[in-house]
């Protein structure tokens, strides 16, 4: 009998992980398929304060890269039984970079498409759909009860470097070929 009730709840983490996965391919697809059908004309959308729309992405992204940094400290801080508080920190500073990165990616895909004219700017469209996808996994497979403990580490590390080579890949480029 316990053996049988340990196979139910594997056999529904892992459909619930399937399901996960499922709506992250969805959500990089709609992100990708929208981009490429609708290619960008390039008219900015936004420029805040800052010269150009792709200079205010860059410092959008920039700041969310640098979140993401506190992200990848507050995770290792909480598996190291580090104090309540920094549960706290890792979430907050999850929302804020989302929230920085939602402009950034609505400008890419609305205003300037899914682009191949170079290898940078390919690895960058396709990866940056790719991390809104492994995001939208992560933050289903959060509330999946009975995961293996090594699931949310490995989702949260594709998270981070998904978007260190999305940012190295738009964001440090335009830092160092036009400068801040």
């Amino acid at each position: 009998m316990a053996a049988d009730a340990e196979v139910a709840r594997t056999a529904r983490w892992r459909w619930a992980l399937a399901g996960a996965v499922a709506a992250g391919i969805a959500v990089s697809g709609a992100l990708a398929g929208y981009a490429d059908a609708h290619p960008g004309d390039g008219a900015p959308l936004f420029t805040l304060w800052f010269g150009s729309m792709v200079a205010a992405k860059t410092a959008l992204a920039t700041a969310a890269a640098a979140l993401v940094v506190v992200q990848l400290a507050s995770a290792v801080a909480m598996y190291r039984g580090g104090p309540g508080w920094v549960a706290w920190v890792h979430r907050w500073s999850g929302v804020a970079a989302f929230g920085l990165a939602l402009p950034v990616a609505f400008a890419c895909v609305w205003s300037l498409g899914f682009e191949d004219r170079s290898t940078r700017v390919l690895v960058h469209s396709v990866l940056g759909c790719a991390f809104f996808g492994v995001f939208t996994v992560k933050m289903l497979a959060l509330r999946v009860r009975g995961l293996p403990g090594w699931v949310l580490p490995v989702l949260g590390g594709l998270v981070v470097a998904l978007l260190g080579v999305v940012w190295a890949t738009s964001g440090l480029w335009y830092l160092l070929t036009v400068g801040p």
